[in-house]
């Protein structure tokens, strides 16, 4: 009997175990609940982040260049100044040091919670005709996303420059018009990329959610006529993402530069964070209380995605407004060159000002260009020292700035 017990016993474990293994583990993510965005136990999450800004989609701004605004002007600037070849080894160069483990786990340190990275979908289709789904981007985004496992901070996808340009303007990299709302080709493009990094990080518990599209719709084009386009598409790229991944967030930015809700019907899917962007306006109420009006009307949590670029006392203002009204944030950028507007200054290379010079003053005609190109050697040694001045170790640290985030 005790024998027929123990045989009986072990088929009962072998089942158990045969079948605990039969239906996929369940996972635990960051989730929304009514206007709260919860961590995996349910508690509410105030997020409290710093975006990449300048990392995978280069501004001229950030290197103080006036006219070479869009990632794919600086490009061209680079490969007239020191060749294609050259210029090719410069960027990966900068995509190594500018962000690195170090970054990440000085974010963590300074008290963030999350970070938000922008991105090219250039980096993640190849090119015109083939537009297969590969590209440096993917490792790069592998890379920051094992570190913020590491270090228990959170991630948001954010697609910065999407296929033909939702903004039309140079934070986009587009041709100066949001023609993504006019070309099928470019709607499915910017549709199999996001499924592509959902399929990818569809069990990745570190990564919140995916931010669609960055400041659709510029308040300079035709809004009657593009607005209309911005949901419907938004609901067909977060199909396409529940056919691979139920798990995530999925974060929606309204029309012009992410400040118009009015677009926006009924919540379509059950994981939604609406999300606004705000500068350089007067710290006040009025400012967040329409977005507050949308959260509380759909019972539904919003998100600050940028701010920043302001003094210190400015930044301390909105952000006590935010927090007292119960919205995260995540301010803008983490790193800039000579800048105390931000968490860390980059130092400015020796010679560095023949190429803001030749960037804000040159026509880029041919010759134009052979006329008053800088010489190729100072050039090129500066761009050299930028590559180690942009490492953590060797920049300034605007504490400050951070303090004024409430962080330590």
């Amino acid at each position: 009997m005790r024998k027929i017990f123990k045989q009986f016993s072990l088929s009962i474990f072998v089942a158990i175990f045969i079948f605990s293994f039969s239906f996929p583990q369940q996972n635990e993510f960051v989730s929304v609940k009514g206007k709260e965005i919860i961590t995996a136990d349910g508690k509410p999450f105030l997020l409290k982040g710093i975006n990449l800004g300048n990392w995978l989609v280069p501004e001229g701004y950030m290197f103080h260049f006036n006219k070479t605004s869009s990632p794919r002007m600086i490009y061209d600037l680079f490969d007239i100044l020191i060749g294609e070849e050259n210029a090719n080894k410069f960027w990966d160069s900068f995509r190594k040091n500018y962000i690195t483990k170090e970054d990440i786990h000085f974010i963590k340190d300074q008290g963030f919670n999350s970070i938000r990275i922008p991105f090219n979908y250039k980096l993640f289709i190849s090119e015109y005709p083939e537009r297969k789904l590969e590209g440096v981007g993917y490792a790069l985004l592998d890379s920051a996303i094992k570190w913020c496992k590491v270090e228990n901070l959170y991630v948001i996808l954010d697609m910065h420059c999407a296929p033909g340009g939702q903004t039309g303007d140079n934070i986009d990299d587009s041709y100066g018009y949001p023609f993504l709302f006019e070309s099928p080709e470019s709607q499915q493009n910017t549709i199999d990329i996001w499924r592509r990094l959902a399929e990818i990080y569809k069990d990745e518990e570190i990564v919140i959610g995916y931010d669609l599209l960055n400041e659709p719709i510029a308040h300079f084009y035709d809004k009657d006529k593009l607005n209309p386009a911005l949901e419907p598409l938004y609901k067909r790229i977060t199909a396409a993402i529940r056919e691979v991944d139920k798990n995530h967030l999925i974060f929606l930015g309204g029309a012009q530069w992410n400040t118009n809700f009015e677009i926006f019907e009924a919540p379509f899917d059950n994981k939604l964070v609406y999300t606004f962007h705000a500068y350089w306006m007067e710290v006040k109420q009025d400012v967040v209380q329409r977005y507050i009006n949308f959260r509380d009307k759909h019972n539904v949590p919003i998100w600050l995605g940028e701010s920043g670029e302001n003094t210190n006392e400015w930044i301390n203002d909105f952000r006590t407004l935010l927090e007292n009204n119960n919205i995260g944030w995540c301010f803008w950028p983490y790193k800039k060159m000579n800048s105390s507007r931000g968490i860390i200054s980059i130092n400015q290379p020796d010679n560095f000002d023949l190429i803001i010079n030749f960037a804000n003053n040159n026509s880029f005609d041919y010759g134009s260009i052979r006329d008053n190109r800088p010489d190729f050697e100072k050039v090129k040694s500066s761009l050299n020292e930028y590559l180690e001045n942009c490492k953590l170790k060797n920049c300034v640290i605007n504490d400050e700035y951070i303090k004024a985030l409430g962080l330590k």
